[in-house]
């Protein structure tokens, strides 16, 4: 099943989700960003640290 037909067979139950970030030692949501630092968070490599 394809991403956007899961989407579609409950929208009631879906919600906004806010995204954080560490900047400058603080956490801000990504909303609120201007358009480029919104393109450089996109770019942005994301990594899972693996338990020993």
């Amino acid at each position: 099943m394809k991403i956007q037909e899961i989407l579609k067979t409950i929208p009631e139950k879906r919600t906004k989700c806010l995204v954080y970030t560490r900047v400058m030692g603080y956490h801000r949501p990504v909303e609120s960003f201007n358009i480029g630092k919104k393109g450089e968070h996109r770019q942005r490599l994301h990594f899972e640290e693996k338990s020993t």
